[in-house]
């Protein structure tokens, strides 16, 4: 009988801990869903951020943090991708500089953002205040850069650069709108 029962434990247990975790899951996903209504971009938001309501939980600071992660891996991306752009044969000299520009300002945009990644992470105690405006200021020139690759082409952009930096430009739009509603919980 104790070995029966011992088995109908095992058995049952495993239930109990799925329909939790399928309830906690629950709970951040609807948390993410919240918190990206906010957002510029609310369907990019989700859909990015998703995948990691594991991690995110129902925390506005791991949600501000998920989102930098999300956009600086982005940003990298765009980053080289627009560089080997710029080692195509063939571009016209005006292209060429406009994908070179584009690449440094991608670079720049990366390179803030991995600040700002590495800045959140510090935030604790009395200096919290400090240290999210810095991220601020770095997100928010993350985005400036992004902005500023797309002018160079002066209005005839290649639509894969398009394509690629407006996608960095829209992470990056909701990951400051996440990071100010975290700030605004401090």
């Amino acid at each position: 009988m104790a070995r029966a029962n011992f088995t109908l434990l095992a058995l049952i247990l495993p239930l109990f801990y799925t329909a939790g975790e399928a309830a906690n899951s629950a709970a951040s996903t609807r948390f993410i869903k919240a918190s990206c209504s906010a957002t510029r971009y609310p369907t990019l938001c989700v859909e990015s951020l998703s995948p990691y309501a594991a991690t995110i939980k129902q925390s506005p600071r791991q949600m501000a943090q998920t989102a930098l992660s999300v956009t600086l891996a982005r940003a990298v991306s765009a980053k080289t991708f627009v560089k080997k752009l710029n080692k195509l044969k063939g571009l016209k000299p005006r292209e060429y500089r406009a994908l070179k520009d584009c690449s440094q300002g991608m670079a720049d945009g990366a390179d803030r953002l991995s600040k700002s990644v590495l800045e959140l992470r510090r935030v604790a105690g009395k200096d919290s205040s400090w240290l999210v405006s810095n991220v601020q200021t770095w997100v928010s020139a993350a985005l400036t850069d992004a902005s500023t690759c797309l002018d160079g082409f002066a209005g005839r952009p290649l639509p894969s650069v398009t394509a690629e930096v407006t996608n960095v430009m829209k992470l990056t739009s909701n990951a400051l709108a996440l990071v100010n509603q975290f700030a605004a919980k401090l």
